[in-house]
C-alpha cells in the first residue's frame, strides 16, 4: 500500500509526526523536508531536531539551531503557514525542568552539584528523555498559545531506534530508583532503624566511588528529593501523548538489511505499544537512467572492448553502471521483500540523490519526492 505524505500533512487532525529509525537512514532530512512542506502547504510547524551534526540549521538557511525554536524566513508564506526549527539542548532542557519545578534554592543546589552536572549532560538516555521533555513542552505551549498546529520530531540517532521508547523510562526508573533513595536512608523515615546495615552499605560505596563521588551523589539526591515523582509522571504523560490519534509515527530506513530489520522491530513495537503509526519511508533506494541495460549485458560489453583493446573509457564506464545496477536490483530486492512481509504497512519510496541536501532548495526536492 503506498503512503500519502501530503494527506497526512494536510489533515488538521495530525498534531504531532515523529520520524524514526536506526542512524544513518535521513530522520532528520526527511523531518525537515516534511516541516518545510507542511509549512508551504499552509501548516503552522516547528521542527524538533536531535542532530549533532547540525546540518539541519543550513539546510533551512539559519546561522544556527539552539533549544529556542526560530523563524526560517526563506519559507514560501502564500497559503498561510509558517515554520519555525530547533535543536535539542538536552542539558539546557534538564535545567529548564530543574528551575521550574524547584524552588530557587533548591535550583542552585542542583545546578552547582557535579553529580548533576554529568548527568544531564552525558548519562545514558539523558537525550531521549529531553526529548521526550521538550516534545510535552512544545504541545502545552501549542495547545496554550496555538503558535503551532503541527510537531514534527527527529528522535535522536541512537544504536536502536526503540532507544526513544525506551531510555526514557530507564532513566526515570534510575531517579526514582531505590539506589538513589538509599543513599537518603540515614537521615529520614524508617530507615534509621537500620542505620547500622545502611552506614555498612555505605561504607563500601565510600571505598568504591571515592568520597568525593559519594558525597556528589548524596548532595544531589537530598537536593532533587522533591523532583523525583515528577519525571516518571511527565514520561508517561508525553507516551500517552504519543498514543492518542493525533501523532504519526513515520519509520526512515534506508534498503539495507540492518536498517529494514530495525525497521520490523520498530513497527512491531509501536503496534505492541498501541502507538500510531503512518507507515515506512524506504530513503535513499538507488535508480538509474538506463534499467534495460542489465549488469550482466554491461559487464559482457565491457569484457568485448577490452578483449579488443578498444575504448577502454566506454569499458570503464560500463564497469561502474554494472556495479551500479547490481546495487539498483539489491535495494529493490530488498524494498520489495520487506513491502511483501509488511502487507499491511503503508511505504513510499524515495530514490537516493547525487549529492547532499544543504538547503531549502534540496529540502524542496526531497518533499517532492516523499509526495510522488
Amino acid at each position: 500500500m503506498n503512503l500519502d505524505l501530503d494527506a497526512l500533512i494536510d489533515d488538521a487532525e495530525t498534531r504531532i509526526i515523529v520520524t524514526c529509525g536506526s542512524g544513518g537512514v535521513g530522520k532528520t532530512t526527511t523531518a525537515a523536508a516534511l516541516g518545510l512542506r507542511a509549512a508551504e502547504r499552509g501548516r503552522k510547524v516547528v521542527v524538533l531536531t536531535i542532530d549533532p551534526a547540525r546540518r539541519l540549521a543550513q539546510s533551512l538557511g539559519l546561522t544556527e539551531l539552539d533549544n529556542t525554536p526560530r523563524a526560517v524566513a526563506e519559507v514560501n508564506a502564500k497559503n498561510g503557514g509558517r515554520l519555525d526549527a530547533m535543536m535539542l539542548d538536552m542539558k539546557r532542557t534538564f535545567d529548564d525542568v530543574v528551575l521550574q519545578h524547584a524552588t530557587p534554592e533548591k535550583a542552585e543546589q542542583i545546578l552547582a552539584n557535579p553529580f548533576y552536572q554529568a548527568l544531564s549532560s552525558s548519562f545514558a538516555g539523558t537525550q531521549e528523555y529531553m526529548a521526550m521533555e521538550k516534545l510535552g513542552q512544545l504541545h502545552k505551549q501549542a495547545e496554550r498559545t496555538g503558535e503551532w498546529d503541527l510537531i514534527v520530531v527527529d528522535t535522536p540517532p541512537s544504536r536502536s531506534a526503540l532507544d526513544f521508547l525506551d531510555a526514557p523510562e530507564r532513566l526515570a526508573s534510575l531517579l526514582e530508583g531505590r539506589f538513589l533513595r538509599l543513599l537518603l536512608a540515614p537521615a529520614r523515615g524508617p530507615f534509621k532503624l537500620m542505620s547500622a546495615g545502611v552506614n555498612m552499605a555505605m561504607s563500601v560505596l565510600n571505598k568504591v566511588l571515592g568520597a568525593q563521588v559519594l558525597t556528589d551523589v548524596q548532595t544531589f539526591v537530598a537536593a532533587f528529593d522533591t523532583l523525583f515523582g515528577g519525571f516518571r509522571q511527565r514520561a508517561e504523560q508525553t507516551v500517552a501523548l504519543l498514543r492518542e490519534s493525533h501523532t504519526a509515527f513515520l519509520v526512515v530506513a534506508s534498503p539495507q538489511n540492518d536498517a529494514l530489520r530495525e525497521a520490523s522491530y520498530f513497527a512491531e513495537r509501536l503496534r505492541a505499544e498501541g502507538m500510531p503509526l503512518a507507515g515506512v519511508v524506504l530513503n535513499r533506494v538507488t535508480n538509474t537512467e538506463a534499467p534495460e541495460l542489465s549488469a550482466e549485458r554491461s559487464l559482457a560489453a565491457a569484457e568485448k572492448l577490452e578483449e579488443a583493446d578498444k575504448s577502454p573509457l566506454t569499458a570503464a564506464v560500463l564497469r561502474l553502471h554494472a556495479d551500479k545496477m547490481q546495487q539498483v536490483v539489491g535495494d529493490h530486492k530488498r524494498a520489495e521483500r520487506f513491502r511483501r512481509g509488511h502487507r499491511a504497512i503503508r511505504t513510499v519510496e524515495v530514490p537516493a540523490l547525487a549529492d547532499d541536501v544543504h538547503d531549502l532548495t534540496g529540502l524542496r526536492q526531497i518533499g517532492d519526492l516523499l509526495t510522488a
